[in-house]
């Protein structure tokens, strides 16, 4: 069931009326029920892959609190042996056979491959990660194993966050999960704010970009600025589409009560990398920094700085095998990773030149350059994000410095970029960040909570009529469904 979708308008304040009309003891079975007719919506039979993995995670953790020593690990290792080979039978075991493949190929051996032929079940590397974070809690002794099976199947198995996260901590969600919850007006007015501004991003945005660009990569142009406009108008798309799932499912479950961690945080405003890394998917990358950055930083007794470089590679090496089965995702990762570094080792020189050049003096100007900078690294990796191949995201590569000389905004109207509409798509997407700056400014998403009360509806009020008169209405899937 997509948020997008008229099944969903049903589903939600459904759920949301018969959640707060039950006796409270009964409230985490109504939210259980609801999730699970959510995730049976999409492919029925793949609930049961997720209910073998939160009894497995969910008994392991019992046992961790209980034993010592060795022990301990076996059970922990249990839980990662079950999570990560599910993980990797539906989403990588093709994949890595298929590389298999080519080298015996290469090598003029006599292979014959197995395929699977099975669907990757959705959202299934957000239960994997969501899972594995409380197995480790446990384990390292950060939290006390959850005693309610069901408590605990709802932390999996929460419904807005269910396919495409945030992915959650246990020491956020799961306390929420034994209060007992009573409607709140102003919980319930901001959370629909939020999904609002969620509906705003996919619909009028992210879905509308996609039907200029997507022809676009069936038909790939030799066009150097069309091609970078292309480049632009995806990460757009991507962030749009990601965020905007991020901010549904963080208002629906705000109307309902529960707080969920923020995802995003205005990352095209970034001035390095790094900081795109802890402003774009948060929960991701602080999963992957705690449970594998770290120890793989402290598994070395003598660290050095080519100790650190090395976890940074792997990490975002990772990053990129953990969005797909796919060695254009490996590569955007590993690209992240090199920025990361080589950042690292030219700062000194960066600094020194920019000071040469009295940039320095001008931080406003020094700043915007950055910011612009890294939207165009990002936007360069995404082009392996959004490939079928590394054919194709060559071909879009390759032919970027086409056309450059004499070129004119004219040239991009035979491309789909110019035209009806298209100069509306450009405006919501400025309209965003500046909404988007001053949330940032105030610190808060909610900037018209201390006007008054009539402008504050009349933005409802403007969300509503944009997104029914200028959103798009086909049931277009979010892109990190696919994970």
């Amino acid at each position: 069931m997509l948020f997008n979708s008229f099944p969903f308008l049903l589903f939600f304040p459904t759920v949301v009326i018969a959640f707060f009309s039950v006796p409270k003891r009964f409230q985490i079975m109504t939210l259980l029920v609801a999730s699970c007719y959510f995730y049976m919506a999409f492919v029925p039979q793949y609930i049961l892959i997720l209910f073998f993995l939160i009894t497995v995670d969910f008994f392991s953790a019992q046992a961790i609190d209980k034993r010592n020593g060795r022990e301990r690990k076996k059970f922990l290792l249990l839980s990662v042996l079950a999570n990560l080979g599910i993980l990797f039978v539906f989403k990588y075991f093709n994949f890595f056979n298929a590389n298999i493949v080519a080298l015996a190929a290469f090598l003029h051996w006599n292979y014959s491959p197995l395929l699977l032929a099975i669907a990757l079940p959705l959202g299934l590397s957000f239960h994997v990660f969501q899972s594995l974070s409380y197995v480790i809690e446990v384990y390292r002794r950060k939290y006390k194993p959850e005693n309610s099976f069901l408590t605990y199947a709802l932390y999996v198995m929460f419904f807005p966050q269910l396919v495409a996260g945030p992915i959650e901590r246990p020491q956020n969600l799961l306390p929420q999960l034994h209060l007992s919850h009573d409607f709140d007006a102003v919980n319930a007015r901001k959370g629909l704010e939020r999904m609002l501004w969620g509906f705003f991003k996919k619909m009028v945005i992210a879905d509308q970009i996609a039907t200029i660009i997507n022809p676009l990569f069936v038909d790939i142009p030799e066009n150097g600025p069309a091609l970078l406009f292309l480049m632009a108008l995806f990460s757009y798309q991507l962030y749009c589409d990601f965020s905007g799932y991020s901010d549904i499912a963080i208002g629906s479950a705000q109307v309902l009560g529960f707080h969920l961690t923020e995802n995003f945080n205005r990352p095209f405003a970034s001035r390095s990398i790094a900081e795109f890394w802890r402003r774009w998917h948060i929960s991701l990358s602080n999963w992957l920094r705690d449970y594998l950055y770290y120890p793989l930083i402290f598994s070395v007794e003598r660290k050095t700085k080519w100790t650190v470089y090395y976890a940074t590679f792997v990490t975002f090496a990772l990053i990129g095998l953990w969005h797909g089965a796919n060695w254009t995702f490996v590569i955007m990762g590993a690209l992240h990773g090199i920025y990361i570094i080589v950042g690292t080792v030219t700062e000194k020189f960066r600094k020194k030149f920019s000071d040469f050049l009295g940039v320095t003096k001008v931080p406003r100007i020094r700043h915007a350059f950055q910011t612009l900078i890294v939207f165009w690294l990002a936007s360069l990796s995404f082009v392996f994000f959004r490939s079928e191949n590394i054919r194709q995201a060559w071909q879009i590569l390759s032919h970027l410095g086409n056309g450059i000389v004499g070129f004119n905004i004219g040239n991009l109207k035979g491309f789909g970029f110019v035209g009806k509409n298209k100069g509306l798509e450009y405006l919501m997407i400025i309209v965003m960040e500046i909404v988007q700056s001053f949330q940032e400014k105030r610190g808060t998403f909610y900037i018209f909570d201390d006007m008054r009360k009539g402008l504050r509806y009349a933005w409802y009020y403007a969300l509503i009529i944009i997104i029914l008169f200028f959103g798009y209405f086909g049931e277009q899937a979010f892109i990190y469904f696919q994970f």
